[in-house]
């Protein structure tokens, strides 16, 4: 956090309660250089609420589901059992 864009805003800037917030707190995360850090920690954590690695609460839920199914289909193919 430290390394972000985030590193001198006040935290509750992170934590909105509308989504006029949520996009204002967007807003800080873009370009920032440790985006992808704080979304995979964020993610790894399981933190549900604020805003993470230029992420709502309902994107990561979203992205935790794709990451699971891809896992699921990946590990049922074929070629994966073979290779156990």
């Amino acid at each position: 956090m430290a390394e972000g864009n985030c590193a001198h805003k006040a935290p509750s800037l992170f934590f909105p309660s509308d989504g006029v917030g949520v996009e204002r707190a967007k807003k800080v995360c873009e370009g920032c250089p440790v985006a992808t850090q704080c979304l995979e920690y964020a993610i790894a954590n399981r933190i549900d609420h604020g805003v993470w690695g230029g992420t709502s609460e309902r994107q990561r839920r979203r992205i935790i589901r794709a990451r699971t199914k891809a896992a699921r289909e990946a590990a049922s193919r074929p070629e994966a059992l073979a290779s156990s």
